[in-house]
């Protein structure tokens, strides 16, 4: 397939912005729509059934604008919505040819990819876990790391500040290391042995500066966005129906990228700009 179909990420709001950035940079050469959907935001605060509804139907929008493979670059819709999507809705409504072929639509999320690889970091066996607290409650990271290292412990922390303080612009004060230095602290005393520390939120990469200000020498600060674009790359290696053609791309060939919302297209391309590191013109759309 040589222009296969955009790929689409999708977020409740800004923070997968910091994820599909890295997608991008490691793979340049595709087309992109990003949905965000500000108008229903947060999502971290709703119930599962709220949360699979919505989602659902933004990665359905997405499908209609003709994409096939959709990026929920979003920790709670990853938690709260995406197994239903991949074992009931994409069966049911985009059957394969074949049963063994799997549906023409795919939806992945970003727990997985961190999971399987969250282990080879960790030397003392025990790591933490920064996230929201519909994550947190979701209990999926407990779930999936479990699954690929039974032998490692795990902390959660739900850090309830800590988006509202991104969203509004307050993290690049000094008010912000308040709420910063309480949810290090708190984890650590709860498990000091913790070597590896997860930001299970798109949002948090934002506060990276602050975060290592205050964590311990020697201790691993892992942002998703680089693990998932890796897991992309080597999914799309394996499902080549939904790659480009392998034949070499000229130079600095770019992809065309989208950004919609569903709330305020001047609010988005206003507030967008800090988690994509530079300027963006946003359309509203109407799900």
């Amino acid at each position: 397939m040589d222009t296969p179909s955009p790929i689409g990420i999708f977020d409740s709001g800004y923070g997968g912005l910091t994820v599909m950035r890295e997608i991008v940079l490691a793979l340049p050469q595709y087309d992109y729509i990003y949905l965000g959907d500000n108008a229903r935001t947060p999502y971290g605060t709703r119930s599962f059934e709220t949360v699979y509804d919505y989602t659902l139907e933004c990665v359905q929008y997405l499908f209609s604008q003709g994409c096939e493979l959709v990026v929920l670059a979003c920790n709670t819709a990853s938690a709260k919505a995406l197994r239903n999507i991949q074992q009931l809705d994409l069966p049911r409504l985009y059957p394969g040819p074949t049963p063994d072929s799997g549906p023409t639509r795919r939806v992945l999320g970003v727990i997985r990819p961190t999971a399987e690889v969250i282990g080879q970091y960790s030397a003392s066996g025990h790591v933490g876990v920064l996230a929201t607290k519909g994550t947190v409650t979701s209990e999926s990271y407990l779930v999936e790391i479990g699954n690929f290292f039974p032998e490692l412990t795990v902390t959660q922390e739900a850090c309830p500040m800590w988006v509202p303080l991104i969203e509004n612009g307050e993290h690049r004060f000094a008010g912000a290391d308040y709420f910063v230095k309480q949810h290090i602290d708190r984890l650590l005393s709860r498990d000091p042995l913790i070597d590896t520390l997860l930001l299970a939120c798109t949002h948090y990469p934002l506060l990276t500066n602050k975060i290592r200000a205050v964590l311990p020498t020697g201790i691993t600060l892992l942002s998703q966005g680089p693990i998932v674009a890796a897991s992309l790359v080597q999914y799309l290696a394996r499902h080549p129906e939904f790659a480009l053609s392998p034949a070499p791309m000229p130079i600095n060939t770019q992809g065309h990228r989208r950004f919609l919302t569903t709330d305020s297209a001047h609010d988005f391309s206003r507030q967008a700009s800090l988690f994509w590191g530079e300027a963006v013109e946003a359309q509203k759309v109407e799900l």
